[in-house]
């Protein structure tokens, strides 16, 4: 058995809630593509660039933590694993951005040909060729997480200790491929909505939302089951304190990134990239803007530096849903306004569509999260690096 047998009605039946909500979200905003199909697709790549970055963010985490060790990895490693083995989801999601490629983005309409601009970028941003990198950064997120998992699995059937050595080596190479491929899945798909805007910092901001939001998404799952076994017999204060300690590195090292671009670009007087920061700096986006200042590091970075937050797990776990809100606030930021130029001028109907796609795209990947974790036990066995471990035998404090 997987799962403790108390814990498994929970399990499908949050799975099957997941579904109908997803469905029915979904199925809400397919109608309102017939009444304005360019809506749904931008809406679309919102909700689908928010929650592309939990596997992908789970994927890169798992790396992290087999590259390093610590034991704040091992308790919420089935909840990482469980995360990468959606791509395959992902995959078949992303094919409406292909459908709507033509509405979203202007590089690919035949207009284009007559921009200066757009020709100098045609050799790179062309139907073909884009399809070909999508099919490329899959294929490798696929193969990584597969691995991973494959030797996971052997790993709990026959805990040989060699695998350690493959975890290692493949999480070396594979947070490599992470970088280069999430750089330019960024640059594809989110900044080439704008033909002027241009940054080396871009991907690397792109590569430390998802691994943000993914952190913060397995702090409230290990929060939800540190009551239930095997975990409650393992989790304690100081997991929750590591946890919180890298969920406050994540948040310093966003802002960082974020600070680092604009500050290049506005102190570089650079004509073709301050246009980019004064489209989010007006027509209200920038109530936004400072709402991601206050609420996406300021905040979070004063909580987080106290202990007691870090070691209560229902704080900190309010602390990790306030960081995945802002996450998709920081995606709305990034995407919406080459769409909008004003956010006070967008339809109340924009926001509601915007909702439903957020709401559908999550439901179906929630579901078949739920589906993953409880097909493995939920804590790794005969990990040799754990085995010993001295863990506490204290519970964590539930408030």
């Amino acid at each position: 058995m997987n799962v403790n047998e108390a814990l498994q009605p929970q399990f499908d039946r949050l799975e099957r809630r997941f579904v109908a909500l997803g469905a029915i979200a979904l199925a809400l905003s397919l109608l309102g593509a017939f009444v304005n199909p360019t809506e749904f697709f931008r809406s679309y790549l919102l909700a689908y660039a928010f929650w592309i970055g939990f596997p992908l963010g789970c994927l890169a985490l798992l790396m992290l933590h087999h590259l390093a060790g610590g034991y704040w990895g091992f308790v919420i490693r089935r909840s990482l694993e469980a995360g990468s083995r959606t791509f395959w989801l992902m995959a078949v999601l992303f094919v409406p951005l292909l459908v709507g490629l033509f509405r979203l983005y202007a590089w690919a309409q035949p207009a284009a040909a007559q921009d200066p601009l757009w020709r100098q970028k045609h050799f790179y941003l062309n139907v073909p060729f884009f399809v070909g990198r999508a099919v490329a950064y899959f294929v490798s997120w696929i193969l990584v997480a597969h691995f991973l998992n494959k030797w996971s699995f052997e790993q709990d059937r026959t805990g040989e200790p060699s695998l350690l050595g493959r975890f290692q080596a493949l999480s070396g190479a594979g947070l490599v491929i992470y970088g280069l491929t999430i750089t330019y899945a960024s640059v594809d798909w989110v900044m080439s909505l704008e033909k002027e805007f241009f940054s080396t910092i871009y991907g690397m901001i792109f590569m430390v939302t998802p691994a943000l939001a993914a952190l913060s998404f397995a702090v409230v799952v290990a929060m939800l089951l540190a009551h239930h076994r095997p975990l409650s017999g393992v989790i304690s204060e100081s997991h929750f304190q590591d946890l919180g300690n890298l969920l406050l590195t994540f948040v310093m090292l966003w802002a960082y990134l974020s600070f680092s671009q604009f500050l290049i670009i506005w102190a570089g007087n650079l004509h073709d990239e301050i246009p980019w920061y004064m489209s989010r700096a007006r027509g209200g986006w920038a109530v936004i803007a400072l709402a991601l200042v206050l609420l996406h590091w300021a905040a979070p970075f004063v909580l987080l530096l106290n202990r007691p937050v870090k070691r209560r797990m229902r704080v900190l776990a309010a602390v990790a849903v306030a960081l995945i809100g802002m996450s998709l606030v920081d995606m709305f930021w990034l995407v919406a306004p080459a769409f909008y130029p004003s956010l006070s001028r967008l339809p109340w109907t924009d926001f509601v569509r915007d909702l439903l796609a957020v709401v559908g795209i999550g439901g179906i990947w929630m579901a078949r999260f739920v589906s993953q974790l409880s097909s493995k036990p939920l804590l790794p066995l005969h990990d040799s690096r754990f085995v010993e471990a001295p863990f506490e035998a204290a519970q964590p404090e539930a408030s």
